[in-house]
């Protein structure tokens, strides 16, 4: 697999960004690709490990060597079948998977890892290039009809494979357009959304139906599912909420992170102007919670121009390399910097929120948080203690809520 040597003779090599005041210009996506001779050199650092942990590592068993190896050898039609063999849509997966497969990497025991999501990516790319990409539409049909309710990415992907298998397939969406997170979830310089629209043609060519517009239980009811379908597939997200239960959460200027990501992302696309979504323009914007969907705010808060963000996590701050609770293969939970990390924020851990506070209209002007210590015990769940003496006013105008 790869190159015998080839770990030893190239580093790892990741694609690069455009300067910072470039692209918060703009909402496209903003990376520099790596010239295809270095994409070859970077699948030669693929070893012939004996037992290829990055399988177990990727959720859905990816054949990682198989394609490294066929990308090393510039065989990337070949690259491209064994990639789609297991990997529905990896044009999605290689712009956003976290790529626990690079964590379970062998070479990542002690060195950089191969830089699998990379290559993932880029031999999609080179396959709809290419025109590799066809419709696969199933040469016989077995009339069963199957409804599927929701079209993120596993309402699409079991429609795809459920339609391959020859059954008929409507997709329902209560959206103007398909596509559930990755539409209305995923900032656009992250995932433009002709990506979704170049797939989504695919999967009409193959026989699928799409019906935007289309709530489950309001437009159309749950029996005539039942009366119309031989069968009803449940692929709604994640869109339920966690609250932050102190005082002051109703107060104006505070807003759950997806309903702001959702309409930037209706901005973009053209279907609300600016003064219709929830904007961040010379705002000093607080961000709670530290995950993926909080440094997506980041970044679209910067694009806005606001005046200041802020972040804020409840848990410590990560180490720099693996915890050592958190050995090879398993998925550390390690100190990540996010392209929107480097746009602009100032980061804080350990830090809960205690109240939200507002003027006399309603209108949020500060929070109060305090410091809090995590107490491990063995056997236990880790108990949250707050640390006396450690509260703070922060002065804000918004609040995006990122907790999951």
């Amino acid at each position: 697999m790869g190159k015998t040597t080839g770990f030893m003779e190239y580093k790892r090599v990741d694609e690069s960004y455009d300067a910072v005041d470039k692209r918060l210009k703009h909402y496209k996506e903003f990376t520099i690709p790596v010239k295809e001779k270095e994409l070859q050199n970077q699948g030669a650092r693929c070893m012939d490990c004996g037992i290829p942990f990055c399988h177990s590592g990727c959720p859905l068993g990816n054949l990682i060597p198989d394609f490294n190896d066929n990308v090393y050898r510039g065989n990337w039609e070949k690259a491209a079948k064994i990639l789609h063999s297991t990997n529905n849509f990896p044009e999605f997966t290689g712009r956003l998977c976290p790529a626990p497969c690079e964590q379970a990497c062998v070479l990542g025991i002690n060195e950089d890892p191969v830089s699998i999501e990379n290559i993932e990516k880029n031999i999609v790319e080179t396959a709809f290039n290419k025109g590799w990409i066809k419709a696969q539409v199933p040469a016989i049909r077995t009339e069963k009809t199957i409804a599927v309710v929701g079209s993120g990415p596993s309402g699409l992907a079991a429609a795809q494979q459920l339609n391959r298998a020859g059954h008929l397939v409507t997709v329902f969406e209560r959206d103007a357009k398909v596509g559930g997170l990755l539409r209305y979830g995923i900032p656009d310089f992250k995932l433009e959304k002709s990506v979704i629209d170049r797939r989504i043609d695919v999967l009409e060519e193959e026989g699928i139906v799409f019906k935007p517009n289309t709530n489950v239980g309001v437009d159309v009811t749950v029996e005539e599912l039942k009366t119309n379908f031989d069968a009803v597939l449940l692929c709604g997200g994640a869109t339920a909420r966690r609250v932050l239960p102190v005082d002051g959460v109703d107060l104006k200027g505070l807003y759950q992170a997806m309903d702001f990501l959702k309409l930037n992302n209706e901005y973009v696309d053209g279907l609300k102007s600016f003064d219709d979504i929830v904007s961040a323009k010379g705002k000093n914007v607080i961000v709670i919670g530290g995950g993926d969907t909080g440094s997506d705010c980041i970044g679209t808060s910067n694009r806005h121009g606001a005046q200041s963000v802020t972040n804020f996590e409840i848990l410590d701050k990560p180490t720099e390399g693996r915890p050592a609770h958190q050995p090879w293969p398993f998925w550390p939970m390690k100190m990540k910097t996010s392209s929107s990390h480097q746009e602009g924020v100032e980061r804080h851990w350990s830090v809960s929120t205690k109240k939200f506070i507002g003027d006399k209209n309603g209108q949020l002007t500060a929070l109060v948080t305090c410091e809090v210590e995590w107490i491990f015990k063995e056997g236990e769940r880790p108990q949250l203690k707050e640390l006396p003496g450690t509260e703070k006013t922060w002065p804000c105008d918004m609040v995006l809520l990122a907790l999951g």
